[in-house]
């Protein structure tokens, strides 16, 4: 089976580390590097928050540190949910790999060349990175397969009422990367709030016993409790999701429709303006996905905590 080069774009807090523990254990990806952007919290905590996990799991992947600031904007986080350091203080030890010498944009369209077309991107952080990346190098769209994102929503926010955090934080970046040509796949709010582990749930996945799980369980409890207190079941696992949906869409509910974000409107700064429930007035230019199968979903996450010893 020929393995699909994938680049891992991330703000390193807690569902973005447990994403790099599923997606270095998916068999069908060839993880080339992982770039880090600021985000759930600034760029220096979120890079040694990905180093940190990448030793837990024994994964010597090349890191590529990224921007530390929206494209035009100033800095927002994300540290009321997340916690100061992006991991809810669960104290990992210090890493022994280093970040290589290069940004993260840079890194990633040199990858793309190597890859001469197959190379796929998964963003679950802010979109600065591949912001920069299509506005530095013009050729950058004709050697992309796809780009599947955690952001947005069809529907609803969770920074504001319009907007989800990830576009938010950086929208003139979204919106260069939803208007760049490249098949783009949003994961948003829609579908990744249907991903979601109740207390009693992430229980049982850290009794698998070994300590990716065990960490798994752990770096969850402070964003469950802040979850549980706006009445959600449970916490929900967006950038995991996202790494899933990219493997396989199969559990899945996927729409073909048109996207754009709103860079300039005063109360929906970094909405994702879709015709998915409306008059289809414009060319198709993205994916929503909607729906997922959470058993299944549920299951595969489980299946793939469970190969680590």
């Amino acid at each position: 089976m020929d393995r699909i080069p994938i680049i891992l774009d991330c703000d390193t807090g807690v569902d973005d580390a447990i994403a790099i523990m599923l997606i270095n254990k998916i068999k069908k990806f060839d993880l080339k590097c992982i770039t880090t952007v600021a985000g759930n919290v600034e760029v220096e905590k979120t890079t040694r928050n990905t180093l940190r996990v990448l030793q837990l799991i024994d994964a010597g992947v090349p890191v590529y540190k990224g921007a530390d600031r929206p494209m035009f904007r100033k800095q927002i986080t994300a540290e009321e949910v997340h916690g100061h350091d992006g991991l809810g203080g669960i104290d990992l030890p210090l890493s022994s790999y280093d970040v290589k010498n290069l940004p993260a944009w840079d890194a990633i369209y040199q990858e793309a060349v190597r890859c001469d077309g197959s190379l796929e991107i998964i963003t679950i952080g802010p979109l600065t990175n591949l912001g920069m990346v299509f506005t530095k190098y013009c050729n950058f769209k004709n050697l992309i397969k796809r780009i599947v994102v955690m952001g947005g929503s069809a529907t609803s926010g969770n920074v504001t009422p319009a907007a989800e955090f990830n576009i938010y934080a950086d929208p003139e970046a979204a919106d260069i990367v939803f208007n760049s040509g490249v098949p783009v796949f949003m994961c948003g709010l829609d579908v990744t709030n249907q991903a979601y582990y109740t207390a009693q749930e992430l229980e049982k996945l850290g009794k698998i016993g070994n300590q990716p799980a065990k960490f798994f369980r752990d770096v969850l409890q402070g964003v469950l409790s802040y979850s549980l207190q706006f009445g959600c079941p449970g916490v929900s696992l967006h950038d995991p999701m996202t790494v899933l949906y990219a493997a396989d869409d199969s559990i899945f509910e996927t729409h073909h429709v048109w996207i754009r974000v709103e860079t300039k409107g005063q109360l929906t700064i970094g909405k994702t303006v879709t015709d998915f429930s409306s008059d289809k007035k414009y060319p198709n230019n993205a994916y929503i996905v909607t729906n997922l199968q959470r058993d299944a979903f549920q299951e595969h996450v489980y299946t793939l905590m469970s190969e680590y010893s």
